[in-house]
């Protein structure tokens, strides 16, 4: 059987994939165009597969030179001479084809592979390079994978200059087309480069083509590859529903789509209330699966956290996004989102900056809400100690969460004014549920409603799902409102009862949790 696969290439023939032949055919298109661009994105983005099934995709057309400078030393761009030694032999191992490396291309690779020039400079390689392209029958492509490995050294800037100098000069011959691919895509190139004096050089490959194919997965790229699962294990699974839940909380991110997968695959199974691979498969075997994710200590996990720690300025910024509903637009100048971006931890919707998805999102959220000053508060602590009277045979008594969390809150905080309400109140809530709710469910926030007035909470636990509206409360039409997109929500998701939590600075407001029915919909509202 197959695997769901998370490390490194994916093959077809052994892992269940997408099938990504459109994204080859785009790319292709660039190519036969004879453009020169970058593949940049996200660690773990399926990159390197994409590069290797585009490898055998152009072999029919073209001779594919395809390299990862992964495999080279820093001591291999020490200076030029190491650097065209290391790169020549990379070419040899490459081309595996012999008929399409001429005698005496072959030859002069291999004295610049053994170091047997002392004058071996990137002008010769070019020079050989160009000779090649010349004599070839079939136009030839330059793939390199993993150019961050490069970034900071001036050969590999000298290197971008050559590429840059044949490609402008057609009267010479160059290779048809350059693929290079990374995180760092090319305005962020020119900031890694740095000269000898301490300043930061312009990079030269201004001549790429921008790379608009999206290697995100769809909903039916998804579907198609648990088509092909389905067809080996007969859960009984509807693919459509589990496709477009997995992307609900990835919104295509490969690697997280496949983790998810291979958690439900090879961990969820045997787990109390899992008892077969059929019980899995549905909507709240993957709450499962993302209560097991987010609790797991990963790279990409690690990438997006330490990059908070290591930008002060990012992480207020984020702070300030997911619990103000501060409105953050996207100003391409902004050095911080620009990073976030690159990284793929934040994306721009209506030129508006949020997470990427929600396991980002939740997982940020849960950093913020675990340090250690936030922990030390009493509200926290009285959630901790009443944890067990929330949950009653498995399931979550949203009701008393509320009750307790008004009392709670009135008790410690029903004095402060109007402004640590709008800042803190919301915040507040989710630090009293979050160790309620930990290890056997999860929470995420529909980011369209985050506003400085309102935010949508949706709770899954033990198979069932609450949608908890928290609101500031600026007088009786607010909550009317609050009322109305609440309604719409339990009617979205096919519920009929719902939660309301209002954030009153009012001094006249009477606190406490109240039960009205609206329609054929009950509705709790809570009010601090």
């Amino acid at each position: 059987m197959k695997t769901f696969n998370i490390n490194a290439d994916c093959n077809p023939i052994v892992h269940y994939m997408v099938d990504i032949r459109s994204r080859l055919e785009a790319i292709g298109q660039m190519v036969d165009q004879g453009q020169y661009f970058t593949i940049n994105r996200a660690r773990q983005y399926g990159k390197t597969t994409t590069l290797h099934a585009l490898e055998k995709y152009l072999q029919r057309d073209y001779t594919v030179i395809n390299l990862d400078f992964q495999l080279l030393s820093s001591a291999d761009f020490e200076n030029e001479h190491t650097f065209v030694e290391a790169f020549s032999g990379e070419i040899l191992d490459s081309v595996s084809d012999t008929d399409s490396l001429p005698a005496e291309i072959e030859n002069q690779l291999k004295q610049f592979a053994g170091g047997r020039l002392e004058n071996a400079r990137l002008s010769r390689l070019f020079r050989c390079l160009s000779r090649w392209c010349d004599l070839s029958e079939r136009r030839i492509v330059l793939m390199i994978d993993e150019i961050d490995s490069a970034a900071n050294n001036q050969v590999f800037l000298d290197f971008l200059t050559q590429l840059r100098g044949y490609y402008i000069q057609k009267k010479k011959a160059a290779f048809h087309s350059v693929i290079l691919t990374g995180v760092y895509d090319i305005q962020n190139m020119k900031r890694k480069f740095v000269t000898n004096d301490g300043h930061t050089a312009n990079s030269p490959w201004n001549i790429a083509a921008d790379f608009l194919v999206d290697m995100n997965f769809s909903t039916e790229d998804i579907r198609g590859m648990l088509d092909e699962y389905e067809q080996d294990y007969q859960t009984g699974m509807d693919t459509g529903k589990i496709a477009g839940l997995l992307y609900d909380y990835t919104s295509g991110y490969p690697f997280l789509v496949s983790k998810l997968c291979k958690i439900l695959d090879e961990q969820t199974a045997g787990r109390p209330g899992f008892p077969d691979k059929r019980s899995v498969w549905t909507k709240r075997g993957i709450s499962k699966a993302v209560e097991l994710l987010l609790a797991e200590k990963i790279p990409l996990f690690e990438s997006v956290i330490g990059k908070l720690r290591d930008y002060p300025e990012l992480k207020s910024t984020l702070h300030a996004l997911l619990f103000y509903g501060q409105n953050i637009v996207y100003n391409p100048d902004d050095s911080l989102i620009d990073m976030a971006l690159m990284f793929g931890f934040v994306k721009i919707v209506e030129n508006r900056v949020v997470l990427a998805n929600r396991i980002f999102e939740t997982r940020v959220y849960n950093y913020f809400l675990t340090t250690t000053d936030m922990q030390n508060t009493d509200l926290y602590r009285a959630a901790l100690q009443n944890k067990s009277r929330f949950i009653l045979g498995g399931r979550l008594n949203m009701q008393l969460i509320l009750e307790k969390f008004t009392a709670h809150f009135d008790e410690l905080y029903g004095e402060r004014d109007k402004t640590f309400y709008e800042e803190e109140g919301r915040k507040l809530f989710l630090l009293y549920l979050k160790p309620i709710i930990n290890g056997g469910g999860n929470y995420y926030i529909e980011s369209h409603t985050r506003d400085t007035e309102r935010t949508a909470l949706i709770v899954d636990y033990g198979g069932e799902q609450f949608i908890v509206e928290l609101k500031v409360r600026r007088g009786n039409a607010s909550h009317t409102r609050g009322e109305e997109e609440l309604l719409h929500y339990l009617e979205y998701y096919h519920l009929r009862k719902g939660y309301m939590l209002s954030f009153n600075y009012d001094q006249k407001k009477e606190t406490g949790v109240k039960e009205i029915r609206l329609d054929d919909y009950t509705l709790i509202e809570a009010e601090v």
